[in-house]
């Protein structure tokens, strides 16, 4: 990167903790680089109706501990068509910006792909996405955050369980990635997680019922991974009405909660360093590329790796669950 840059950022899809912890990093590595920063609101929509505005660094004072994002998010049915992202690119020509970081996830990196492989443009994206689903990256902005979240909610069910001999039904988010209900129940002591990875393989329902809730114990938890392949939680709640009829069950739908709240130390952190990074990639000349970590370090991923690629399961810590679950 040569000559005056003025980077963009835009923060896209499902909102994350610790988006705005990445958004402070970004816009003051550039200004500490020498670069202008332009804040495009509301995602991939702000590019197209040309809500575009200069950000300084005070534009980013007291906001790395606030959850959601500051430069909002939406999604873009628009951004989709071509005559959309001519549009677009037409404003981020107008506001002489040279080079754009996408904080988001499967979607929104989707998204940036198409976009500079269609007009040559450089994009780097940083994984911002609480279901940790994606790929090259050991682990997402905002997934640390949610599984906090989920833990101390099921901790609270957890209360009001033991005290009913029932069947507790949580369901998280995930989309169609288990990260969150398998290490959600691992570090909860929940009994079982049914997640979509393994759907197709075993019954995980009829398993849990034959091996996992026994007598001695009076209550269980079982996290769901919302997913067609599931079932989620209320599909599951029925079939256990209609199959298991002898046993209580309850559902709890954790929703929108998990996405909420003061980001951790962790995401913190992890947003801070892939938003430097963001930028040092930039002047690196690095492009279509998603900041990932590894083993701690930051990795450059490509956007058609990140994508395509399903990021797997362990399938030791189903067994860590079900040793730690007698």
């Amino acid at each position: 990167m040569e000559g005056k840059q003025c980077i963009g950022i835009l923060t896209s899809g499902g909102d994350a903790p610790g988006m705005n912890a990445a958004i402070r990093a970004v816009t003051r590595t550039a200004i500490y680089n020498g670069f202008e920063v332009r804040g495009i609101m509301r995602g991939y929509k702000g590019l197209i109706t040309d809500e575009i505005i200069p950000f300084q660094t005070e534009n980013v004072s007291n906001i790395i501990q606030q959850g959601g994002t500051i430069l909002k998010t939406a999604r873009s049915e628009e951004f989709r068509t071509a005559e959309g992202r001519k549009t677009a690119y037409e404003n981020i020509l107008k506001h002489g910006i040279t080079a754009l970081v996408v904080i988001g996830g499967d979607g929104s990196l989707t998204g940036a792909r198409i976009f500079a492989t269609e007009y040559n443009f450089p994009i780097v994206g940083l994984p911002g996405t609480i279901d940790n689903d994606l790929f090259g990256t050991d682990t997402t902005i905002g997934y640390d955050t949610a599984l906090n979240t989920i833990v101390q909610s099921v901790d609270k069910i957890r209360d009001t369980a033991t005290s009913h001999e029932r069947i507790f039904f949580i369901e998280v988010m995930g989309r169609e990635a288990g990260f969150l209900a398998l290490n959600g129940a691992i570090a909860s002591g929940a009994e079982a997680a049914i997640i979509p990875e393994i759907a197709t393989e075993v019954d995980q329902l009829g398993e849990f019922i034959q091996h996992g809730f026994r007598k001695s114990k009076n209550s269980s938890i079982v996290l769901v991974a919302e997913s067609e392949l599931t079932g989620g939680a209320m599909g599951l709640a029925e079939r256990v009405k209609n199959e298991f009829p002898q046993y209580d069950v309850r559902v709890t739908i954790l929703g929108h909660i998990q996405r909420g709240g003061s980001p951790t130390a962790t995401d913190r952190i992890l947003a801070s360093r892939m938003g430097e990074a963001a930028i040092y990639a930039l002047l690196e000349d690095q492009r279509n590329v998603m900041i990932g970590i590894q083993n701690d370090e930051l990795v450059y991923i490509p956007f058609s790796k990140a994508i395509k690629n399903q990021k797997p399961i362990k399938h030791e810590l189903l067994n860590t669950l079900k040793t730690l679950s007698i």
